[in-house]
């Protein structure tokens, strides 16, 4: 995804202890061009490797939204997100936890066996791979409502980080749209994802 690449080196900002800056076009302001096109090349990678039949696109609220949407858009499969408070409307709900960097804490994410169940094929897609703490906490809800997960994508994957290795046991594809391998004051090294 050369125009994702391309915006994150023109746009993109180290802000220390591994915190990419990518609020003008990711996760605050959003281009629905670029995010739609992102939609695109996970609908097409995952389908060089062989996913097929994916039945939902999964993600977490709030920045994982606008990926999952288009990649459901570019699928013809309905979005679930996990929600980070439970609304009485959930009951039911599961809940599992994520720590939080750029937050602080942990986070709790609440997920409806209502709209995620035992015939379901899930793509797991978010806008960051670092930790991966946030992906396991969304597999193993995805697991609990018995679904099967198919593969892991995420907009952008911090190599330096351990959420890929973190990643191996789910034993499923992992995709990384842009994958940037240095932060630091000189600015952010970025090349295409893996």
């Amino acid at each position: 995804m050369e125009t994702l690449v391309r915006r994150i080196r023109q746009e993109g900002r180290s802000l220390g202890q591994g915190i990419l800056k990518v609020d003008g076009f990711i996760n605050h302001r959003l281009e629905p061009a670029l995010t739609l096109e992102m939609g695109r090349a996970f609908a097409a990678r995952f389908g060089a490797l062989g996913v097929t039949d994916v039945s939902k696109v999964v993600t977490a609220e709030v920045s994982g939204i606008a990926p999952a949407l288009a990649t459901g858009v570019a699928l013809g499969v309905p979005v679930v997100y996990a929600r980070k408070k439970r609304p009485v409307t959930m009951p039911d709900a599961l809940i599992s936890y994520a720590p939080s960097r750029t937050k602080g804490g942990v986070t709790p994410l609440y997920l409806s066996p209502e709209y995620v169940g035992a015939d379901d094929r899930v793509l797991l897609i978010d806008d960051f791979l670092a930790s991966g703490q946030t992906i396991l906490a969304l597999a193993e809800l995805i697991g609990r409502c018995g679904a099967a997960l198919l593969g892991v994508g995420c907009a952008v994957e911090k190599t330096f980080e351990p959420g890929r290795e973190t990643l191996s046991g789910l034993g499923v594809p992992v995709v990384s749209l842009a994958a940037v391998t240095a932060l630091s004051g000189a600015g952010v090294r970025v090349e295409n994802g893996r």
